[in-house]
């Protein structure tokens, strides 16, 4: 038996479950582990601290392509292939995911002259008017499947408004939006090609009639610096659809189930409404953890850390649930719910990263879900599930953990 068979696998069901790190935190720090379909064997980082520090280490890059001399394929080119993703998507991720150092910094100083807080700001108005009709028309018929009719009507809206795409076209775009993130490479494929031709659209029709939108900002700021292109900005869009989506619609599902799961603290949330920015929401993105693992890094040099000796070109894997479920960081209680929590300095969680690559729609994420409690939990009578706790269905993605594949409910 080689020894590759003796590590352990993150399954898509094991990713997502807060519990299920418990025991890989007390073997070590830092754990040797495999993704299903993917043969490199990567350092998983379980611990809050090591997590924050690794992050902000400059010794651990993205693109695997700065290592050279490294044989075989790098992890996300294995994910890539694995899951049927097109080799274009590594293309558009490449530029701002999966870029390192002066070239990642350059496009985030570029991003956010764009991607300002008074442009998400903005949205504010138009979202809480989103969400008021859709849970008007939900209620209605008194019966309603949030994740699919509320959450992902209401991620995708949120990103269509930020790019200008004007709302007698968001249904379409949103269903090309469910294609493009399903997972599913018949449905995958097509909607990737059409979202790109879709933006490349709306960038010829913005440099010729510019609007207050993102689009239109990032046109005036490549104009400045030159040599930033259309593919640059395409690529933008791209991650905002990646990122800004699935995981938003399935936070907004995760944190919904999580206070019906606990009534205590929904309790204290509609008594103490006032702990609904401060505390609540980071404590219901440090709980739920939507997105398990981040982005493998690579070694650059042969190193120390956390008690590990790695080599140059092997990965390290976040395990971003793991560490926002550590009891060193989080006391005994880490795996409980608690509204009032007092996190700690900065977001006080891991749920959008950390360092160079901090999320840039963590501001937006953080509204979508005010706006989405304040108007369900907060203005009147809170919904009920409406099937039994135990019948509710999940469904492992690929790469991504276990997510709800419907949220049934009574409003």
């Amino acid at each position: 038996m080689s020894v590759s068979e003796h590590i352990p696998s993150l399954t898509s069901e094991f990713v997502s479950t807060a519990s299920g790190y418990q025991a890989l935190r007390e073997q070590a720090r830092l754990v040797q582990v495999k993704l299903p379909d993917v043969d490199t064997p990567m350092w998983l980082v379980t611990r809050y601290e090591d997590m924050k520090e690794i992050l902000g280490d400059s010794r651990f890059i993205r693109d695997a392509a700065k290592l050279s001399d490294q044989e075989g394929s790098s992890v996300v080119d294995q994910m890539i292939e694995a899951y049927g993703l097109p080799p274009e998507f590594g293309d558009y991720n490449g530029i701002l995911v999966l870029s390192d150092g002066a070239d990642h910094l350059r496009m985030r100083r570029v991003i956010t002259r764009a991607f300002t807080a008074g442009r998400i700001n903005a949205l504010r108005p138009t979202l809480e008017r989103l969400t008021r009709e859709l849970h008007w028309t939900l209620s209605a018929n008194g019966d309603a499947e949030l994740l699919e009719e509320f959450c992902y009507p209401l991620a995708c809206a949120a990103i269509c408004e930020l790019l200008g795409i004007v709302e007698v076209d968001q249904p379409q775009v949103r269903k090309q939006m469910m294609d493009a993130i399903s997972g599913e490479p018949g449905r995958l494929v097509p909607a990737f090609t059409s979202m790109v031709e879709r933006s490349k659209a709306l960038i010829e029709l913005r440099r010729e009639n510019p609007k207050d939108d993102l689009i239109s900002a990032l046109l005036r700021v490549s104009e400045e610096e030159g040599d930033f292109d259309e593919k640059q900005i395409v690529a933008i869009v791209m991650v905002l659809i990646d990122t800004g989506v699935g995981p938003a619609a399935h936070f907004l599902a995760d944190m919904i189930l999580a206070l019906l799961d606990h009534p205590g603290q929904l309790a204290r949330l509609r008594d103490e409404p006032q702990l609904l920015h401060t505390r609540a929401v980071p404590e219901l993105l440090r709980f739920t953890s939507s997105v398990p693992v981040g982005a493998p890094m690579y070694a650059t040099e042969d190193l120390d850390f956390a008690g590990v000796r790695i080599q140059r070109g092997e990965a390290v894997i976040p395990g971003i649930l793991a560490a926002n479920h550590d009891p060193h960081e989080f006391s005994d209680d880490a795996l409980s719910l608690d509204v009032s929590r007092e996190l700690g300095t900065g977001a006080g969680h891991m749920a959008f990263g950390h360092g160079p690559h901090y999320c840039i729609g963590a501001a937006l994420a953080q509204m979508e879900a005010e706006i989405v409690i304040d108007r369900l939990f907060l203005q009147g009578a809170a919904p009920e599930l409406a099937v039994n706790r135990d019948e509710l269905e999940f469904a492992a993605r690929p790469g991504d953990g276990v997510h709800l594949k419907a949220l049934p409910v009574r409003l």
